[in-house]
């Protein structure tokens, strides 16, 4: 089992930065990937990024590319999601998951741990 607690969502105008964290507790953590998804209210879930707790192997969403940017703190079981140059279409409820394997899918039902999320508003 593992357990996901998102942190630092909030409200920010067009342009600015957010970062939110992910604290995991569990067995195995470090054979997991770790990622974000998003929702908008009437929307599919959208994968935004994940990344193996080695840091390397990171994947993007075309959305985000450039401006995001997702990275680990083993020390802290923590996943932080950097998001610069905000737009007003990134506002959503970001979703911290995690899965167990090397694989690093797009496809929100690869993940089967989620965390109960973290709204992010931006203003335009």
């Amino acid at each position: 089992q593992v357990q996901l607690v998102e942190s630092g969502g909030g409200l920010v105008q067009t342009g600015g930065s957010l970062r939110l964290s992910c604290a995991a507790s569990g067995s195995f953590l470090m054979s997991y990937i770790m990622g974000w998804f998003r929702r908008v209210p009437g929307k599919d879930r959208e994968f935004v990024a994940a990344i193996s707790w080695s840091g390397g192997d990171a994947v993007y969403g075309n959305s985000v590319k450039g401006r995001f940017n997702i990275s680990t703190d083993i020390a802290k079981n923590t996943v932080f999601l950097q998001m610069d140059s905000l737009k007003f279409e990134d506002t959503a409820v970001y979703y911290c998951v995690a899965r167990s394997g090397s694989a690093v899918p797009t496809q929100s039902g690869a993940y089967a741990y989620w965390g109960q999320g973290t709204q992010v508003t931006v203003s335009s």
